[in-house]
């Protein structure tokens, strides 16, 4: 728990908040009901266990805070999560509906878990072990299932490794919901790429093939394309993504969106993971993936 003022709130609210949910009291001392509540928040911060973030206001000492939410009554909760107010309550709720407040907004302790596995195993991935990133990504996608960015990073490191079927597996729970969720469209491009050149293969076509037909007509958007998934499962991205961009200068839109869309899939597909950072500091870019979106996006909005 800490106290903010008007010259710290930015950091230990605003900016904090987008990191774990706070939840500001506003209190003054002679309020009968806040000395209730005050005591219960705090420990509750310490049975959450870090799932969120309690900062305390004294509204008589901060008016022009107490002003900027609109606090008619103490004492009155408000949450804040991403920089914003999203939820908040008013008087000494009893724990039970404290509890219930909470729970809508903070995450649960599979999910905290989860995130420390899966930290562990970036920080292991950027020194070169595979084998123990694989092991903390799929042990985190055990605790928290329903973990989207979790199991994009373990299915995309499966498909790095060749390990197409295991990939296929994990990615079976979701299927479901590449319509929702695009880094899930994503992989699902990227495996549809792998089966599509596995059947080439049997099928005797070759990049060769398909340059080919490139060299009789540089508007054969389907060979152009087919050479694209083959650079796809290759992991040759830069390639598959010049194709792809030799398709859009062309024709923006074939085939619905194809190219664009498959583009954007390999955009999501080799963005490294976001590094941590302190707070106010913005996270490296990775400069051919800042480059094709920009080549993207200048033929896109030409």
């Amino acid at each position: 728990m800490i106290n903010a003022t008007l010259e710290n709130f930015d950091a230990d609210v605003v900016a904090a908040s987008a990191v774990v949910p706070v939840l500001v009291d506003f209190w003054a001392p002679w309020c009968g009901p806040c000395k209730v509540i005050g005591p219960l928040l705090e420990k509750l911060e310490t049975e959450y266990g870090g799932r969120f973030k309690l900062v305390k206001i004294d509204s008589d000492q901060e008016q022009e805070l107490s002003q900027a939410f609109g606090i008619r009554s103490i004492p009155t909760c408000v949450l804040m999560k991403d920089g914003k107010p999203v939820d908040g309550f008013m008087g000494a709720l009893p724990e039970g509906q404290i509890k219930t407040f909470l729970d809508k907004h903070v995450p649960g302790e599979a999910a905290v878990e989860a995130e420390s596995q899966e930290d562990e195993a970036l920080s292991a991935l950027a020194v070169g072990g595979v084998d123990a990133a694989l092991e903390k990504l799929q042990q985190a996608l055990a605790t928290d299932p329903s973990n989207d960015e979790t199991r994009f990073d373990c299915i995309k490191l499966l498909l790095q490794l060749g390990r197409d079927d295991d990939a296929k597996v994990a990615f079976a729970p979701v299927t479901a919901k590449t319509s929702q969720v695009r880094r899930l469209d994503s992989l699902q491009r990227w495996m549809n790429a792998i089966d599509f050149a596995e059947a080439q293969g049997q099928a005797g076509v070759t990049a060769a093939s398909f340059d080919a037909r490139l060299s009789a007509n540089k508007r054969d958007f389907e060979a152009r394309f087919g050479k694209a998934q083959l650079l796809m499962a290759q992991q040759a991205w830069t390639a598959a993504m010049d194709e792809l961009l030799e398709i859009l200068m062309r024709d923006k839109t074939w085939s619905n969106d194809l190219a664009r869309k498959t583009l954007i899939a390999i955009l999501d597909i080799i963005e490294p993971a976001k590094v941590k950072v302190a707070d106010g500091q913005i996270p490296p870019v990775d400069p051919t993936v800042a480059s094709y979106r920009r080549r993207l996006s200048s033929i896109v909005l030409s």
